[in-house]
């Protein structure tokens, strides 16, 4: 297993210099974000499309620091109502996917995405519940109308250019948020479909991460795994539950807040989830997504490396010469 950074929490600084940052840390691979919400400040996959000598220039900064490209991340929304967001997500997520293909990598990460509850909506709806019986009709309107038709053409033309993992982030907000949803989608879809396994969206909405990762696994979707940890505060949970709008700086009203790894979960949740990793056979990156708001960005990724370095295993498994 490798310990990666996804690098928009240094948005504000050079790739080169974020290169060597990481590099200086241990750290393995690196995420780079190229549109959609995260932005494009360190890869702009429409400008580099258009310059591959840029293309070239980039694989040999992150070649002179040892840097591994895990993935090419551009979290959007393509489905959303609002057709100009949608077209921009979607013009992103096809630059990612051709951008990959130059460079030799596999994979891409984004959202499933959330359209409208009807034609000419103008906002995403997201459904929580099956009663009354709107939502059902929305459920069918979404799913099948839009959602399973954009991710079948969007697969095809990733297979079509050597991009064979599309990690969707299973987000609250959005169509696929849970496993249930991730797996139903890939079912109808085909096994380009997998996820970017982010515990902080699971942990909050109650699941068990062992039997997350290994459900996930043996369908044989986990193509990529985000490290990043949440706390839920056990106090404003009781009284108000776990879904919580309230902004993500009122860290002491809200019922569950992202933290660094290792302050909302502790060092034998992750090697546990580690250890789940390896049951399933993935031994590809632990991307760390740092959205702590009561820690610098420095200081929590170097707390979040130095947990990681605990607990990620390296070496193939050895013979079990006691069995």
């Amino acid at each position: 297993m490798k310990i990666g950074v996804f690098s928009v929490l240094m948005s504000d600084q050079p790739l080169e210099s974020v290169c060597r940052y990481l590099a200086s840390l241990g750290v393995d691979t690196i995420e780079l974000g190229c549109g959609g919400y995260p932005g494009n400040a360190h890869c702009n996959a429409a400008e580099l499309l258009q310059n591959p000598s840029k293309i070239d220039e980039l694989s040999a900064m992150l070649q002179e620091n040892n840097l591994e490209l895990s993935a090419l991340s551009m979290h959007g929304n393509p489905i959303h109502p609002n057709k100009e967001i949608a077209q921009q997500h979607a013009k992103d997520q096809e630059n990612a996917i051709l951008l990959a293909e130059k460079l030799g990598v596999d994979t891409i990460i984004t959202f499933s995405g959330c359209p409208g509850d009807q034609p000419g909506a103008r906002h995403p709806n997201w459904v929580t519940c099956a009663w009354p019986p709107d939502y059902p009709d929305i459920l069918d309107y979404q799913w099948n109308q839009v959602l399973i038709p954009f991710w079948k053409d969007a697969a095809s033309f990733a297979r079509d250019h050597g991009v064979n993992k599309i990690a969707l982030e299973m987000h609250p907000g959005f169509c696929v948020y849970n496993i249930d949803t991730l797996l139903q989608l890939r079912d109808a879809v085909g096994p380009e479909i997998g996820a970017n396994f982010d515990p902080s969206h699971l942990w909050w909405q109650g699941m068990d991460m062992p039997t997350a990762i290994r459900t996930v696994g043996k369908a044989g979707a986990m193509h990529h795994f985000h490290a990043k940890d949440t706390k839920v505060d056990p106090q404003n949970t009781n009284r108000t539950g776990v879904l919580d709008t309230k902004p993500y700086t009122d860290e002491i009203g809200r019922s569950w807040v992202f933290r660094s790894i290792g302050y909302g979960h502790g060092l034998d949740d992750w090697k546990e989830m580690v250890s789940e990793l390896r049951l399933i056979g993935y031994d590809g990156t632990l991307s760390i997504e740092h959205e702590d708001s009561l820690m610098s960005a420095n200081e929590g990724l170097e707390k979040g490396i130095e947990l990681l370095k605990q607990v990620v295993i390296k070496e193939a498994a050895g013979e079990a010469y006691w069995a």
